[in-house]
C-alpha cells in the first residue's frame, strides 16, 4: 500500500508541474517561491516524526478514507479547468470569477506531498544538519519548479496536448487515491430493496422528457442565430 501511496504522490507532483506549465513564468517562481517558504516552515515539526508515525498514519484506513475525499476534490477542480480551457475561443474574455479561481488554482496537495519527501530525506540523511537539509530542499524546490515546467513547455508546445495530459493524469490521480482506501470493507454498504417498476418507468420517462426538452431547445436557437 505505501508504494501504491509513493507513486499517487510522484504523479501529484506531474500534475501540479503540468498545471503550472499553462501558467506565466513570474507565477510559477512565486508558488515555487511559497512552496520553498512551506518547506522551511516545516522543518521543526518534520524532525519530530519518525519512520513508525508514518506508516501508522499511512496505514489508517479512516485517514486515508478523508485524504481521498480531499484528492477526489482536487481531481474535479483539474477536470473542470481543462474541460473550460477547452471551450475557450480565440479573441474571447476569459471569464469570471469562479472560473478564473480554476484558471489560477495551482494544487494545494503538493504540500502534502513537499512534507513527505522532507521526512524521508531527514530519515535518509541521518547526522546532517536538519535545517541544512531543509534549506537545500526548499532551494531544489524553488529552482526545480520554473524549471521542470519550462521543459514541459518545450517537450509539449501545444496547449490541447499539455490539457489532456493534465485530464488524464488528473483521473489516474483520482482513481489512484479511491484505491488507497481499499481494505476489504464497505464504506457504504448496499441496501436491499424489492424490484421497483414505478420508479424504473418515472426516471426513464424524465430522462426522455428533459433529453427531448434540450434537443429542441438547441434546435430553436439554431434557427434563431441563423435568422438574425
Amino acid at each position: 500500500m505505501e508504494i501504491i501511496i509513493q507513486v499517487l504522490m510522484l504523479f501529484i507532483g506531474i500534475n501540479c508541474i503540468l498545471k503550472l506549465s499553462f501558467r506565466k513564468l513570474w507565477q510559477t517562481i512565486v508558488f515555487g517561491f511559497l512552496c520553498a517558504i512551506f518547506i522551511i516552515g516545516v522543518c521543526p515539526f518534520a524532525i519530530l516524526q519518525s519512520k513508525t508515525q508514518l506508516a501508522d498514519f499511512l496505514n489508517n484506513t479512516r485517514v486515508m478514507q478523508d485524504t481521498a475525499v480531499l484528492i477526489t476534490i482536487e481531481s474535479v477542480i483539474c477536470f473542470g479547468f481543462c474541460f473550460f480551457s477547452l471551450r475557450e475561443i480565440p479573441g474571447r474574455k476569459k471569464g469570471k470569477g469562479w472560473i478564473t479561481i480554476l484558471d489560477w488554482y495551482p494544487g494545494l496537495l503538493i504540500f502534502p506531498v513537499l512534507f513527505y519527501v522532507l521526512t524521508q530525506i531527514i530519515f535518509s540523511q541521518s547526522g546532517t544538519s536538519f535545517t541544512l537539509i531543509s534549506c537545500l530542499f526548499a532551494g531544489g524546490v524553488f529552482a526545480g519548479l520554473p524549471l521542470l515546467t519550462w521543459l514541459v513547455k518545450r517537450l509539449y508546445p501545444e496547449k490541447e496536448f499539455r490539457l489532456e495530459l493534465h485530464f488524464l493524469v488528473s483521473l489516474f490521480v483520482c482513481i489512484t487515491g479511491l484505491i488507497t482506501t481499499v481494505d476489504g470493507t464497505v464504506t457504504y454498504a448496499a441496501v436491499n430493496e424489492t424490484f421497483n417498476a414505478k420508479a424504473i418507468v418515472v426516471s426513464a420517462t424524465l430522462f426522455v422528457v428533459l433529453f427531448l426538452t434540450g434537443f429542441g431547445w438547441n434546435r430553436i436557437k439554431w434557427r434563431i442565430k441563423k435568422i438574425k
